[in-house]
């Protein structure tokens, strides 16, 4: 039977358990790459290697990216960086990311971090271990016994996904508060010895950032959350023999990008009928807007196209991309930011694609 995703589950005793988004909050780190400035830094390092270089400039100028954000400053890129250097890097600017968006996000939910229950943590781009919340659990104040969950290998599906979690969380303990932070340092990633298309092509569309989701569920008798947004449960579609679209390559170098150019057209030919495949599960209730992971210029279009929406409804999609690049997990988080900002009334649905090749819902009724 299917059961229509923003429907309350069942509690104990009869009741039922409610998530909301208490509070939600983004974090961009603090050195800025124009992307002009990118594409000349980008000319000089990459061109003496790069025969082709000049001819997929048109990457970057068409990208639909003003500037980006990255944890290091311009110089680090000009330098050879390992495993060790791009971890290091990873964890310094990952947890000082992780603490700024948490923290905000607890203070939109009028929480304390001692209030949190349980922490979702969202990342793909390097390795911590211990993981980023438990670096960042005595500064922040974290309870000793708050459950953590950190999911790696979502990569840009990661944000909804990693939300998704986090709901189930927050249901299977009714009354809990549930942080889910989602964190990405996409720039560590430059590579100089891959000449491969898909590597100058990220340098041209990733950038750095962190975002963060409160949630609250009902202890049995009421949400106790007043009017904020309502989670559903989320769903996955994961397609067969797709493997190879997006994901990393693992080297003593470091990860380098799977990144491959038929996503667009993939978008465009296969996300419509994903759509029509899960409709029912969706339940009855229109969408009144999809929030979406913007992945690139092409890509906003491509599902514009297969959802036959009008010609620049992912407007705020753009405005992200825009300002701050595709961060990977996190970026449809700013998008959601931004939208609920506007106020809008009914139903939103999230939606991301990533590693797998994979399709990631969430419904939000606000």
């Amino acid at each position: 039977m299917n059961v229509p995703l923003i429907e309350p589950l069942p509690a104990e005793g009869g009741a039922t358990t409610d998530v909301r988004l208490l509070g939600l909050a983004t974090a961009l780190p603090p050195h800025v790459l124009p992307q002009d400035q990118v594409v000349e830094r980008a000319r000089d390092l990459l061109a003496p290697r790069y025969a082709q270089f000049e001819r997929i400039v048109t990457a970057f100028e068409n990208a639909g990216i003003d500037k980006r954000h990255s944890v290091v400053p311009f110089d680090w890129f000009g330098d050879s960086h390992g495993w060790k250097s791009r971890n290091d890097a990873f964890l310094a600017g990952a947890v000082a990311l992780f603490r700024d968006a948490a923290g905000r996000a607890l203070a939109a939910a009028g929480l304390q971090a001692d209030q949190i229950d349980a922490i979702v943590t969202v990342s793909s781009t390097g390795v911590a271990t211990p993981t980023l919340e438990a670096v960042a659990a005595l500064e922040m104040g974290f309870r000793p016994d708050v459950l953590r969950v950190p999911v790696f290998g979502l990569g840009c599906a990661g944000g909804v996904s990693g939300l998704s979690i986090a709901r189930e969380l927050a249901v299977a303990r009714p009354g809990s508060r549930v942080l889910m932070v989602a964190v990405e340092t996409c720039t560590l990633l430059f590579r100089m010895d891959r000449m491969d298309k898909a590597d100058i092509i990220a340098t041209a569309l990733f950038g750095d950032g962190a975002a963060a989701v409160v949630l609250g569920s009902a202890d049995g008798t009421s949400s106790g959350s007043g009017d904020a947004p309502r989670i559903g449960r989320g769903l996955q579609h994961m397609w067969p023999d797709t493997l190879n679209i997006m994901g990393w390559d693992v080297d003593d170098i470091g990860l380098g990008v799977i990144f491959d150019r038929s996503i667009p057209a993939f978008a465009t030919e296969r996300l419509g009928a994903a759509f029509d495949g899960m409709r029912d599960d969706l339940g009855p209730v229109p969408v009144t807007r999809m929030v979406c992971h913007p992945g690139g210029a092409k890509v906003v279009t491509a599902i514009e196209t297969a959802l036959a929406l009008p010609a620049g409804a992912l407007d705020v999609e753009r405005e992200v991309l825009r300002d701050a690049g595709n961060m990977s997990a996190p970026t449809v988080l700013f998008v959601l930011e931004r939208v609920l900002q506007r106020q809008p009334r009914g139903r939103l649905l999230l939606s991301a694609l990533g590693p797998g090749f994979t399709l990631s819902l969430l419904p939000l009724d606000v």
